[in-house]
């Protein structure tokens, strides 16, 4: 009787270990606890630190153990990173790809490894869909279809050519390739719209300055700056002021972003026209994540809620802005 009790108690013991080791649905690390990797493109604007601070906020609300890693805008950092998070055997793999192409080796790891993967903010253009789960974030499309409509309304009583310079972000990455696309697709059907320079600034403020001095030399009549975000917006206003122009009266200016800097500029007069991207992915990630890992079925797309802002509708806006 005494030796089924202890083989009863033994059992027991080995169940309840069980119940605590982890498996891939509660928590792969250890324990309940999830554990989520994270891969972020860098801290190369406003918009990506907000971005980050969400993610990492949302985490801790939620109870997820993050683990985070920033690539410095290098798509051989993000891979790194992503291969780490498959040794360390993360429940679920986050990241904001740096590039769209590149990505099919480093995710059919993931996924042999029975890792799910989301991504946020930004798209692959890989034809396999079954490497990651959902795709959180912007129609970046839409965003650049946006700013061609609102300058197609503002510059209506033009009668002769309109001078475009387009300041796109990194190269090869979904928002510069999506708002670049989505704007001409739009303004093309207007002959008097003209794109006379376009070059990437790589969404940096810096790089919006130097290349928007690089323009003012060699285009001696610019109507109108698109910019892919608001830092290279906020550069290229340096760059116009210094050369003597006013920024949202001489050259009209249009944005994608609406950060806090960016929304103070327009609602200042000096950007016209901002499109929101909404960098507060956080909550939605952390909801995925919960979800995926449960086995719930998510959407292969989750569009996040976004608006534009003119200068007025900035000033109204900016007081209660977060990022």
């Amino acid at each position: 009787m005494l030796k089924k009790s202890l083989v009863a108690v033994g059992l027991a013991a080995v169940l309840a270990l069980s119940a605590c080791s982890g498996s891939p649905a509660t928590g792969g690390t250890g324990g309940d606890e999830i554990t989520l990797g994270f891969a972020q493109v860098g801290a190369e604007s406003g918009w990506r630190t907000a971005n980050t601070k969400s993610v990492q906020e949302s985490a801790k609300t939620a109870g997820i153990n993050l683990k985070f890693s920033d690539a410095q805008q290098k798509q051989e950092n993000q891979i790194k990173a992503i291969r780490s998070y498959i040794q360390q055997k993360v429940d679920v793999i986050a990241f904001s790809p740096v590039v769209e192409s590149g990505w099919d080796t480093v995710l059919k790891e993931a996924k042999d490894a029975n890792i799910p993967v989301i991504l946020t903010d930004r798209a692959i253009d890989s034809p396999d869909k079954t490497l990651y789960k959902t795709f959180l974030g912007s129609d970046f499309v839409l965003e650049g279809e946006k700013a061609a409509e609102w300058l197609i309304k503002d510059k209506e009583a033009a009668t002769g050519d309109v001078n475009i310079v387009e300041l796109q972000g990194t190269t090869g990455a979904a928002p510069a390739n999506d708002r670049m696309s989505g704007f001409a697709d739009v303004i093309k059907a207007e002959s008097k719209f003209k794109i006379v320079a376009s070059q990437t600034g790589d969404f940096t403020r810096s790089g919006g300055k130097q290349v928007m001095e690089a323009f003012l030399k060699s285009n001696p009549k610019i109507d109108v700056v698109y910019a892919h975000n608001d830092d290279m917006a906020l550069g290229a206003i340096e760059a116009i002021e210094a050369a003597g122009k006013v920024p949202g009266k001489d050259i009209t200016i249009i944005s994608v972003d609406a950060t806090k800097d960016g929304m103070t500029a327009a609602a200042d007069g000096k950007i016209n026209f901002i499109v929101e991207c909404n960098p507060l992915l956080g909550d939605q990630l952390m909801d995925l994540t919960k979800k995926v890992l449960a086995g719930e079925t998510v959407p292969e797309r989750v569009v996040t809620e976004e608006t534009t802002f003119d200068s007025e509708q900035a000033k109204a806006a900016l007081p209660d802005r977060k990022y």
